[in-house]
């Protein structure tokens, strides 16, 4: 069977319309740019670009650099209408990937000082995020994007990062509050907490401001 395309198959695809990459700077420009909405591990990223070269829409040469070769990828006029035709196919549904959360799902298998745990490494992590973003912002003030051309899409896109940065920040912070008034994580059931909290999200109200 032909090698199937994949979100992630067009993510390299349009990195490979804006130059040639070897592998290891697609990877690093992968990690970049794509982290925060299509997170995926190196290896696949270094086997995407081969999926592509196999389908045509992609070349491959090797090229001296000091005393090893580097493979380059280069997208073709092929590759280029496919990526043109993938920009107006109906999009993948979300997906969360978010350990903390799961955490949470299951904090009744452990303690309160467990899931509050958790919540603290999310909140370091989105943290690092969200001050890596920032930075980022800074650095294009001062001309640091690589394909100034594109500068207004990727604001555009960092707007929904900080803002979702800022959303989940806020919310542990709730959350712990919640948990604070916790005597366990086990059986708590119903709550007169609890059924308050349900009744605004059952009116589609945002306990956070309600």
């Amino acid at each position: 069977m032909p090698p199937r395309v994949t979100p992630s198959s067009y993510a390299v695809l349009a990195l490979l319309a804006l130059k040639p990459w070897t592998g290891y700077e697609l990877t690093h420009q992968a990690q970049r740019s794509l982290r925060y909405a299509w997170p995926k591990s190196e290896r696949l990223l270094y086997s995407e670009p081969k999926k592509l070269v196999e389908l045509g829409y992609a070349t491959v040469h090797q090229e001296d650099s000091g005393n090893r070769t580097r493979n380059v990828y280069t997208i073709t006029e092929e590759g280029r209408h496919v990526l043109s035709e993938w920009t107006s196919t109906r999009t993948e549904p979300p997906r969360f990937e978010i350990e903390a959360m799961l955490r949470l799902l299951f904090a009744d298998h452990g303690s309160r000082e467990d899931v509050l745990r958790a919540l603290d490494e999310f909140e370091s992590d989105i943290d690092g995020h969200h001050r890596a973003i920032v930075e980022l912002m800074g650095s294009y003030l001062d001309g640091g994007h690589p394909f100034p051309q594109r500068t207004h899409l990727s604001v555009l896109f960092a707007t929904f990062q900080i803002e979702m940065f800022k959303s989940i920040e806020r919310w542990i912070t709730f959350a712990r509050a919640e948990i604070d008034e916790w005597p366990t994580t086990q059986d708590l059931g119903m709550t007169p907490r609890t059924e308050t909290l349900t009744r605004l999200l059952a009116h589609d109200h945002s306990p956070l401001n309600p």
